[in-house]
């Protein structure tokens, strides 16, 4: 791909297709941003100050600038840039995280790490929305449940965060809702596109005086790429508040989610070629996905409420309760699993805090606990239609931990965190068939999970960071048993170190910023997927993962807002994510892994994106996501082949009338009619690697909002 890149007197042509212009292209960005930061102060009535980045990572406030951690902040600017189908596209832009989705609806992610552990849904990933905790206590979070409509923001803390979250070995995910229950608002959003894509939501709140209310209601719809490719979902949300005294608040959660996708299956590589629309043929005794109705029907009920109260000028309590019911049935090609979990779960901390001239410091001390039950039931499957029992499981985990955090600011220069949590975590099983199991226990050894992280600010535009953390996470009822429907109770948890350092850069108007990340993860008894020759799954441990990494991200306007131009702003975006990730001391049978490449991980992936306001309300946006050759076998025989991915978006927000505004817009998904995998099966059956993403397509939409 070809980007023009440059200010009003100076233009450079950078080509993307190859990984080592990720240099040329930085240098660029720097050079170009430094000069136009000398060319505005010459016109300072032309810009204005963009506003600091704040973030809310570690249970107060804070800039970007001063995070001890590694921060992805997706905002809602972002989010809107991208077409309302998929959150794929934003979350890939932060470096460090790899999101997949080898259908419509099937989301997979991995934050500095691999997807070796995810034939589907998200694991050793902890995720929180509106603070409720969305992972269960088995270890699943159900992401895909949630429509794009119903996010605002999405703060990703990359490295484990045991210490105050709990089990993760990856990272967190903090969601926070879409809905503004302050200001009273009504909005519509219908977005329709190839492949038979249509996206619908209404967003409606409103405040009565300390009462705020705000109702998100989505369906989206999609027929997919592939042959058996097609998914719908219906979604449903009501966040409420009530400040019920001047120190004190009560905030409630709900949402449902009825979610279907059919799932086409893997290809081989001569099966990709004859046609890559295809869903998985039949293969001698052994039916195809069609015939089997390969699918997942997932309905999900969750809801949470938490109270709020400021004991005092320097005491603050935070109470949160949640609970969510979740029914899934899964027709796969050889069996049909019907799973049902219902999840309880409690997190309340305590806080201390205290601001002085030269010293501020905070206490937090805190629990978190939660159980989830599942029923497993597994049957024969007659196309589409549970037969004859396989296997009848019931499972229940309990993932309990209490955590303590110190965070001190001296002389608003220097922020020291030190946290550590002591987590427990057990599961019970009781098999019903084929053969009868009195229930019985795993119990795993407390484990002590500390982080200890500074940063500096050496002035307003420069500070550094350095952190060591450890990371913990246990197997998660979907790898304790599998779909070979065998209970593996040798499965241990995956934990080790990991060692990071990084520098931010911005500069005093905000126009400019710069993040460098360096680190070094040492993962032990590493969780990996592996398939029997009928496809159905189970897992190991592997011996574990050496893994060093080097992230970068850039973010430049070179023209601020400003209305008297005729480009009114130019913002420029860049990421970098180099992954030298190896296995060590890792049998697999008879044959020696160590120092093969970790499966699933590129070693490169850049992502660029240029977004232009124009008058009237125009605008333009596009973007470039490069990713280089994947590993897709542990042996590292077959790899992916690597791709350039190429998105943009026009449209324009000039209708507003009165407390009203319309927004038109048009947008092209694969520009460049690439052939690739937005999700490989890994170390796959029969050499079934390949799920083609669509080709060369487009959509269309609208929004309408109006503000009371």
């Amino acid at each position: 791909m070809i980007f023009l890149l440059g200010s009003k007197r100076s233009f450079k042509v950078i080509n993307m297709t190859k990984p080592t212009t990720l240099i040329k292209l930085t240098a660029t960005i720097l050079f170009l941003s430094f000069y136009s930061c000398a060319f505005a102060q010459n016109t300072p009535d032309t810009s204005k100050t963009l506003k600091e980045v704040v973030i809310r990572p570690y249970f107060k406030a804070q800039p970007l600038m001063r995070a001890t951690a590694a921060v992805g902040l997706l905002n809602a600017q972002i989010l809107q840039q991208q077409s309302s189908s998929s959150l794929l596209p934003a979350v890939n832009t932060v470096p460090g995280v790899r999101m997949e989705e080898r259908s419509p609806g099937s989301y997979r992610l991995s934050i500095r790490g691999s997807l070796l552990r995810s034939p589907f849904g998200i694991r050793n990933v902890k995720i929180y929305f509106d603070e409720f905790p969305l992972t269960d206590a088995g270890g699943n979070s159900y992401l895909n449940a949630l429509d794009v409509s119903a996010l605002g923001q999405i703060q990703i803390l990359k490295g484990p965060q045991s210490s105050i979250y709990g089990t993760n070995s990856g990272g967190v995910v903090l969601l926070q809702s879409g809905n503004n229950i302050q200001t009273p608002t009504a909005s519509l959003k219908l977005e329709g596109g190839a492949f038979g894509s249509f996206h619908e939501h209404v967003t409606l709140s409103k405040d009565w005086n300390k009462y705020h209310l705000a109702i998100t209601q989505a369906y989206q719809t999609s027929d997919g790429y592939r042959e058996h490719s097609g998914m719908k979902r219906k979604y449903f949300q009501i966040a409420q508040k009530l400040e019920y005294s001047p120190s004190a608040n009560l905030q409630a959660l709900i949402f449902y989610s009825d979610l279907n996708y059919q799932t086409p299956g893997g290809l081989t590589a001569a099966q990709l070629a004859l046609n890559p629309r295809a869903s998985r043929p039949a293969a001698g005794a052994i039916r195809s996905a069609v015939e089997q109705q390969a699918g997942i029907l997932s309905k999900m009920l969750f809801a949470g409420i938490s109270n709020s109260w400021q004991i005092s000028e320097h005491i603050k309590h935070v109470a949160s309760v949640f609970t969510s019911y979740t029914d899934l049935k899964n027709p796969f090609i050889t069996n049909y699993e019907h799973r049902k979990e219902f999840t309880l779960g409690l997190r309340t901390y305590l806080q201390y805090e205290k601001n002085a001239t030269d010293i501020d410091y905070s206490v937090n001390l805190g629990f978190e606990g939660s159980g989830t039950a599942s029923d497993n039931d597994n049957y024969d499957n007659n196309f589409g239609a549970p037969a004859a029992v396989q296997a009848s499981d019931k499972l229940k985990a309990s993932s309990n931990f209490a955590f303590a955090h110190i965070n001190l600011d001296l002389y608003k220069k220097l922020l020291v965190e030190l946290s550590a949590s002591a987590n427990l975590y057990k599961y019970n099983y009781e098999s019903l068939a084929p053969v009868a199991i009195a229930q019985q226990s795993k119990n795993f050894d407390v484990q002590f999970m500390p982080r200890l992280a500074l940063s500096y600010l050496f002035d307003p535009s420069i500070s550094f960071r350095a952190s060591i953390s450890k990371g913990y996470s246990p197997p998660t009822l979907a790898e304790v048993r599998a779909s070979n429907n065998v209970i593996n109770v040798d499965l241990q948890p995956e934990s080790g170190w990991n060692y990071e350092t990084g520098l931010r850069f911005q500069t005093v108007d905000n126009r400019i910023s710069l993040d460098l990340t360096g680190f070094y993860y040492h993962l032990n008894n590493a969780i990996v997927r592996r398939l029997n020759e009928n496809d159905t799954e189970f897992f190991i441990n592997a011996g574990g993962t050496k893994q060093y990494g080097l992230e970068s991200a850039v973010s430049a306007f070179i023209f601020p807002y400003a209305k008297t131009r005729f480009i009114r702003s130019l913002q420029l975006r860049n990421a970098y994510t180099h992954s030298r990730f190896k296995f060590s001391n890792y049998l697999d049978r008879t044959a020696d892994y160590s120092g093969n490449d970790l499966t699933g991980v590129p070693k490169h992936t850049v992502t660029s994106s240029v977004d232009v306001q124009f008058p009237a309300g125009l605008y333009f946006f596009v973007q470039h996501n490069y990713t280089a050759t994947i590993p897709l076998n542990d042996a590292n025989t077959v790899y992916s082949r690597r791709y350039n991915l190429v998105q943009a978006k026009v449209g324009w927000t000039g209708l507003r009338m009165n407390k009203s505004s319309l927004e038109i817009y048009a947008g092209v998904d694969n520009l460049l009619n690439e052939q690739y995998s937005l999700g490989n099966d890994l170390n796959a059956a029969g050499s079934r690697y390949y799920n083609p993403a669509a080709t060369r397509n487009f959509y269309a939409g609208l929004s309408y909002r109006f503000n009371r």
